[in-house]
């Protein structure tokens, strides 16, 4: 899931709301576009917030819209998710290094999909 705020080094503007909603706060990247990550509060859930006009916006909003409306890339990415998901990971970032290489083939196709539709 994504959320655009304002500014996401701004918690106070945000935070305190997902935190009533019962809303974790793992991660805190300041050197990655100001990313935030939640967990969700009652499904294993990813809540990725960036501030409003950060170019990984439009790359999540295109990988989610391309995995919605194509059907192989979707089984494809699910089948590596599970995969990964059973192995034992010392940090999170590993697990998300190791799925960068699916991620990248997808991304491949999304990309030149909605560069030829321009």
């Amino acid at each position: 899931m994504l959320l655009v705020v304002k500014d996401s080094t701004d918690e106070s503007a945000y935070v305190p709301d997902l935190e009533n909603s019962r809303y974790v706060l793992r991660i805190r990247e300041t050197n990655w576009y100001e990313h935030r990550l939640f967990k969700g509060p009652d499904t294993d859930i990813n809540l990725h917030v960036f501030s409003r006009g950060c170019p990984e916006i439009e790359r999540m909003l295109r990988f989610r819209d391309w995995l919605k409306n194509n059907r192989d890339d979707r089984d494809k990415y699910a089948r590596v998710k599970r995969d990964l998901a059973k192995q034992q990971w010392k940090y999170v970032q590993d697990y998300a290094d190791a799925k960068s290489a699916i991620v990248q083939e997808i991304m491949e196709r999304a990309n030149t999909f909605y560069e030829n539709k321009e």
